[in-house]
C-alpha cells in the first residue's frame, strides 16, 4: 500500500512539472501571508493615550456647552455682559437682565455679539461631531479607523479656532470694560475648553502619525 502511494505522488509531481503547474506554497509562505493579513494589536499605552484624548475632549465639550448656555462672561462696574443678556446688579444683589444688548451703551455690542455667539455655539457642534468620530474609530476598528481618527482630530482643531476667535473677539469688543477679576467662571470655562480643544486636536494628529509605521504592514 505504501509503495503505491509513493508511486502516485511521484506521478503527480511529474505531471505538474510537465504541465508547468505551480507547486503548492510551502509552510513558511503561508505563515508570511497570515502574518501580513493579521490585524496588528494596539499597545497598551497607545490605547490609554487615545482614551485620555477622548475623555479630555468630552470634558471640553461639557465646559464649552455650559459657558455658551450661561453666556455671562464679564462683570464690570455693576453690570454683567454676556452673549445673550445684559444684566445690571441692584443694591439688593438682584439681577435685572434684558436680551436687548443696546441697553449696555457699548458701541457695536448688539451687532458684534451676533458673530461671537455664533462662533462659540458652532464650535460646540463641531466638537461633538469630532468627538463622535474619535469614539467610533476606537469602538469600530476597521480599515478606515485611522482616517476617522484624523478627521475627528481635525474637527477638534476647528473647534479650537472657532472658540478662540469667539473669546478673542469678545475681549476686543469689551476692551474698555476689561478687568482680570471681572471675567466670570463661565468665561474661564470657555477659555479652558478652547485650550483643551487645541491640545487634544494636536495630540490626536501626532499619535496617529507616530503610530503609522508600527501599524503598517512591513515587507517581508
Amino acid at each position: 500500500m505504501i509503495p503505491n502511494l509513493c508511486g502516485a505522488s511521484c506521478h503527480v509531481q511529474q505531471w505538474m512539472r510537465a504541465s508547468g503547474a505551480a507547486a503548492p506554497a510551502t509552510a513558511p509562505g503561508w505563515a508570511q501571508r497570515l502574518l501580513a493579513h493579521r490585524r496588528p494589536q494596539k499597545a497598551f499605552f497607545e490605547t490609554l493615550i487615545r482614551s485620555l484624548i477622548i475623555l479630555c475632549v468630552a470634558i471640553a465639550v461639557v465646559l464649552s456647552s455650559i459657558s455658551v448656555c450661561d453666556g455671562r462672561w464679564l462683570l464690570a462696574r455693576g453690570e454683567l455682559f454676556g452673549l445673550w443678556h445684559f444684566c445690571t446688579v441692584s443694591n439688593g444683589s438682584v439681577l435685572k437682565c434684558s436680551t436687548d444688548l443696546g441697553l449696555a451703551n457699548v458701541e457695536g455690542l448688539s451687532v458684534g455679539m451676533i458673530p461671537i455667539r455664533s462662533m462659540v455655539s458652532f464650535a460646540v457642534v463641531v466638537a461633538i461631531f469630532g468627538l463622535e468620530l474619535l469614539m467610533v474609530s476606537q469602538v469600530c476598528e476597521d480599515a478606515n479607523s485611522r482616517r476617522k481618527w484624523s478627521m475627528g482630530s481635525v474637527l477638534i482643531l476647528g473647534s479650537f479656532l472657532l472658540s478662540a476667535a469667539g473669546v478673542l473677539s469678545f475681549s476686543i469688543l469689551m476692551k474698555d470694560h476689561l478687568t482680570f477679576m471681572g471675567f466670570t467662571l463661565t468665561y474661564w470655562c470657555e477659555f479652558i475648553a478652547a485650550f483643551l480643544f487645541f491640545l487634544n486636536g494636536i495630540s490626536g494628529l501626532h499619535i496617529n502619525s507616530i503610530t503609522h509605521p508600527r501599524n503598517s504592514v512591513g515587507k517581508i
